[in-house]
């Protein structure tokens, strides 16, 4: 996906934009987010295990994940560059449907 396109997108949806850049090699403990996340990697990979499952993202390759998806992420030999959207949960607030 372009970045421009990814962007205006997410910022309709409500997701506020910011860069997240990690080291080769990089791995992550299981963790969660409080916040519904969509991102864009940019360049490099990552790979995200969550519910037993892993996937690999790659330049181009849009991924989310709801707030509170408890998951762990292992970054690529030359690490990765990812366009990332954060927005408050949509599950259970008021007037939403659940």
């Amino acid at each position: 996906m372009d970045r421009g396109a990814f962007e205006a997108d997410a910022k309709g949806a409500g997701y506020d934009i910011t860069m997240s850049t990690a080291p080769a090699n990089k791995v992550t403990q299981p963790h969660a987010h409080d916040v519904d996340v969509r991102a864009l990697v940019i360049s490099g990979e990552v790979t995200l295990t969550a519910n037993g499952a892993s996937r690999t993202y790659r330049e181009g390759e849009v991924f989310e994940m709801p707030a509170d998806c408890v998951h762990s992420e292992r970054h690529g030999a030359h690490g990765s560059e990812v366009v990332v959207g954060r927005r408050p949960s949509q599950v259970h607030q008021p007037g939403t449907s659940s």
